[in-house]
């Protein structure tokens, strides 16, 4: 290395980005990801005794990914080399693997290959690999943002123990935060800086567990905020939300501006209107709000406020919930959307709802009230001496399937439960039960 490349590596890491700056050297600076480096994980015992294995990292971005193939680099006594899949072509490869070879046959020493982006490569780059993988020439560890399952060479992951990152929570943020607030070598504490709560909140809560994202606007807003009278940068909410350029909602989700948007998403759909069902929907979606209690919700009117007025309300709440779990955001807006607005525009009835609350203060108030003899089980061997299933009219061997007996309890047969409305589908509901009712007459 000459004197020029020297100067060029000091000046990059002293102006490299704050994310960047910031990337702990040591397993116990690392924020999140416990489940795989927690101290009685395998990653953690695996890098302390420096017996690595090919890896690779699966997650989304600004989870710490190439984080931890640092911390890996300054723990490891093998080699390290980092490529970037998107740039580097076969004889950057064949380099990386000559110089593992000569460490391996020259000084008995292991050489890591970090591949940053690794899906990037096509099969015959992987395919190259291989051979070197297997052999021990190059430990790989790889970073991937894709499932690794579909781009990543199934050979190359038979080899490898894949570890999947998860995006860090609210809490991992925050630390990260003010760790960079406070930190005077390699975060912005020489700046004197002080970040708001509500900001910290609201940079941990949009960022949606990316740490880069959260850094860059931290730091983006340090750089371009004056001082205050008191000599401080202060970091407040108005300036957190303009250099992510995301427009802060008022949106507590523990508090009343939660209920009260959850409150008019019901209300609107239950009111048949989709355009404020929609709105609702994509305010609480804007804030962050956890997609399964959203499906939930509309699961819940969908039963609730349409009931058998569209039986197919229900369907299709409850697919919309499948399909949020299995594709998360951001396109689990829309089947969200689809079942807030068939929902919304569903033909309405409660009668079902009704139906059961009634029925439950009816148990509850007469709890002794007996299943009528003919109803009950016939099948044990004592059924019969005690009258059980005696006189029972199977309803297929009548006209119409259906012929007329006692079915709620004695003293309770001119009760009515259920009484459908003449909206939807219960229209036909209700002229099936007439016809019923006619035909005993």
């Amino acid at each position: 290395m000459d004197l020029f490349e020297y100067m060029r590596e000091q000046n990059k890491e002293k102006e490299s980005p704050l994310a960047s700056r910031l990337r702990p050297t040591a397993l116990e600076e690392v924020v999140g990801q416990q489940h795989i480096i927690g101290k009685d994980k395998l990653l953690y015992r695996a890098i302390k005794a420096d017996k690595l294995s090919s890896v690779i990292f699966y997650g989304p971005p600004g989870t710490g990914k190439t984080t931890l193939a640092k911390v890996i680099a300054n723990t490891t006594s093998a080699g390290f080399t980092q490529i970037n899949a998107t740039s580097a072509g076969k004889k950057d490869m064949e380099e990386v693997i000559h110089a593992a070879k000569d460490n391996q046959g020259m000084y008995g020493r292991k050489t890591i290959l970090f591949i940053d982006e690794i899906h990037r490569f096509n099969k015959a780059q992987q395919d190259y690999l291989l051979p070197f993988v297997e052999d021990g020439t190059v430990i790989l560890v790889g970073a991937t943002t894709e499932n690794p399952y579909f781009e990543v060479n199934g050979a190359l992951l038979s080899r490898s123990i894949i570890f999947e990152l998860e995006p860090l929570s609210k809490e991992d943020i925050k630390t990260l935060l003010l760790r960079a607030v406070s930190d005077e070598e390699k975060g912005m504490g020489a700046y004197r800086a002080v970040i708001d709560e509500e900001a910290l909140e609201f940079l941990a809560d949009v960022c949606s567990g990316d740490a880069r994202s959260a850094l860059n606007a931290l730091e983006l807003g340090i750089l371009t905020t004056e001082r205050s009278e008191d000599g401080k940068i202060h970091i407040t909410l108005a300036i957190a939300s303009e250099c992510i350029q995301k427009r802060v909602v008022k949106y507590d989700k523990s508090g009343d501006n939660h209920y009260d948007t959850v409150s008019a998403f019901i209300k609107s759909m239950r009111g048949s209107d989709p355009d404020a069902a929609v709105y609702y929907l994509a305010k609480m979606l804007y804030a962050g709000e956890d997609i399964r209690f959203i499906a939930r919700r509309i699961m819940i009117c969908a039963s609730e406020d349409v009931g058998m007025a569209d039986p197919c309300a229900l369907n299709v709440a409850v697919s919309a919930a499948l399909a949020v779990e299995r594709i998360g955001m951001p396109e689990a807006r829309i089947p969200l959307a689809q079942a807030a607005v068939y929902v919304a525009t569903a033909p309405k009835s409660n009668a079902s709802f009704l139906a059961v609350d009634q029925a439950f203060e009816t148990v509850k108030n007469q709890p002794q009230a007996s299943v009528p003899a003919h109803l009950r089980d016939a099948h044990y061997k004592s059924a019969q001496k005690l009258g059980h299933g005696t006189g029972y009219r199977y309803a297929h061997d009548y006209k119409g399937h259906y012929v007329k007996q006692q079915y709620l309890p004695d003293g309770m047969t001119e009760m009515q439960f259920y009484k459908p409305t003449e909206n939807g589908y219960e229209q036909q509901i209700l002229k099936y039960l007439k016809k019923l009712k006619n035909q005993e007459e």
